[in-house]
């Protein structure tokens, strides 16, 4: 009987930046860019990509050599490569900062200071404020929303091209990446939280037995991140027929966010808000993005 394959010492490493978390970080970063309308400026461009991606990639990899002892007593978390034993923490130490030093550094050089300094925001409040609170707060899922919902300003910033200046439909992105996430990670938090009971990370689904507080909390901020994605059509920043997209994916939105509500069926219906958070935020970025791109004149 041949033995598993064990995964490759790059593939671990790989695992380490969480491509899939850190893909979502760079999107989001070149919404904010896109929206703003800067034109095409390709060496910007590629250094905005660099910069972001080794950011975030190297936060993910610093974020699980702190958090290797927790990761090693989750279910969810046990096989990442630190605490299955696959690689030495110094690996995820050195390429962490690594990264980091890379894409603060492209940034600075190559795109401009405040698009750094709002990378650098991301990492201080994600590394410094999020992961520590999450061992002691009942607010950590919070405080996390404010390091994810950073990365279209770095992109707003990088196309005012130096101007120490974010426009309103920057701060509204960066307002619907923080409310969005309450509901995405609400339904994620409610689905592993007896692993998160494990660990003693006390958050809102370890402390709500019944789920209720989880369920009213995430209907709020999905009305508050609908109400934030129709708000750029009142204020003159797209046309009306992004506010009617806007519309029918709001709704969507909020029916399984109310769905979740019921207790009966809400385990299976947190499967289907995580779900649907997946698919309302590039839905809804991306019409934003066509609309402002081919649908307002500059």
């Amino acid at each position: 009987m041949s033995a598993e394959p064990r995964p490759s010492a790059f593939r671990d490493l790989l695992e380490l930046t969480k491509p899939r978390l850190s893909l979502l970080s760079v999107l989001t970063t070149l919404v904010g860019y896109a929206a703003a309308k800067p034109g095409w400026h390709a060496t910007e461009f590629f250094f905005l990509c660099l910069g972001t991606c080794a950011c975030a990639g190297g936060v993910a990899a610093l974020n699980q050599w702190m958090e290797q002892d927790t990761d090693a007593r989750m279910a969810r978390t046990a096989d990442r490569p630190l605490p299955a034993g696959r690689l030495p923490p110094g690996n995820a130490f050195v390429l962490g900062w690594g990264l980091c030093a890379l894409g603060l550094g492209s940034l600075f050089a190559k795109v401009n200071g405040l698009a750094a300094f709002f990378a650098l925001a991301t990492i201080v409040s994600y590394l410094a404020v999020y992961t520590p609170a999450k061992r002691g707060s009942r607010w950590s899922t919070e405080l996390g929303a404010i390091a994810g919902a950073f990365p279209p300003l770095i992109g707003w910033a990088a196309a005012e091209g130096g101007r120490v200046h974010v426009g309103a439909l920057g701060w509204i992105l960066f307002g619907i990446l923080l409310t969005w996430q309450i509901p995405h990670f609400m339904a994620v938090a409610w689905t592993y939280r007896h692993d998160y009971a494990r660990v003693n990370f006390p958050m809102l689904t370890t402390r709500d037995p019944d789920g209720a507080a989880v369920a009213r909390w995430s209907l709020i901020n999905t009305f508050a991140v609908v109400a934030l994605a129709i708000l750029p059509s009142f204020l003159g920043l797209t046309t009306l027929g992004y506010a009617a997209v806007s519309v029918v994916l709001g709704a969507w939105f909020i029916a399984r966010a109310v769905a979740f509500t019921r207790p009966a069926t809400r385990d299976a219906m947190a499967r289907k808000l995580f779900l649907c958070s997946i698919a309302w935020l590039p839905l809804q970025l991306g019409a934003l993005v066509i609309d402002r791109v081919w649908f307002i004149s500059s």
